[in-house]
């Protein structure tokens, strides 16, 4: 009997220890994001035009995540003030090889000869593209701390522990205007926050939505963008 009563004693402290950790780190749980915008030319878009979103690629060593540049794209297709993306995957299939990572342009000022092909004009005018924003970064995780042990025995299991970890994301977003083959402006997006996994016999993560919330700043802060809000 006294070995159930200090069994369920633990028990109840340890459900009160994580109702606390909750209750305490849920306010850290949070993410902070700070959106920059730098304007080099006037914009606006009307019903009939469309943009397409690239991810920066330079081969297998290096390239933006394509469920981010989805992300953006699909927030940006929402709403009443929604504007027609092209999917990524549909406009680069559309127009091979010209924007392969090897291919692809580097700088605005490489949109003009690009132009110069009559497949892509043709492809260009067919989606109704009116900008093309390339989207560069990515996102970090660094100041792992802690671990997690669970076990199984004959009186029951359950996990111990405690870890934490930082998420910083950084994107920067580049808009041409394919009809003046120039760049119209940059857009960046720096999201930070920390996550804790607590654990007293059965771990609750307590996670910050970086990427997510990074990815609908950034596309907001598009949206009006392009439409020169």
């Amino acid at each position: 009997m006294a070995t159930n009563n200090t069994r369920a004693g633990l028990m109840r402290t340890g459900y009160y220890l994580i109702v606390m950790l909750i209750v305490g780190m849920s306010l850290g749980a949070c993410t902070t994001t700070t959106i920059d915008e730098f304007r080099q030319g006037d914009t606006g878009i009307d019903s009939s035009e469309s943009i397409v979103i690239l991810g920066r690629r330079q081969g297998a060593a290096y390239s933006t995540h394509a469920d981010f540049v989805e992300c953006v794209g699909n927030r940006m297709g929402r709403g009443n003030d929604a504007i027609t993306v092209v999917p990524e995957q549909v406009f680069v299939d559309a127009l091979f090889p010209w924007f392969e990572p090897r291919t692809a342009p580097m700088r605005s000022e490489d949109l003009q000869q690009l132009m110069a092909q009559p497949l892509v004009t043709d492809k260009m005018s067919e989606f109704g593209i009116r900008y093309m924003v390339w989207l560069d970064g990515q996102t970090e995780t660094s100041n792992r701390m802690g671990s997690i042990s669970c076990a199984v025995g004959p009186g029951g299991g359950g996990c111990f522990g405690f870890g934490s970890w930082e998420d910083d994301s950084n994107y920067e977003a580049r808009v041409w205007d394919v009809s003046s083959h120039t760049s119209v402006g940059t857009i960046s997006a720096d999201a930070s926050g920390q996550s804790y996994v607590p654990a007293v016999f059965v771990p609750i993560p307590l996670i910050a939505r970086v990427e997510a919330n990074a990815c609908n700043n950034l596309a907001d802060q598009l949206k009006q963008f392009v439409k020169g809000d």
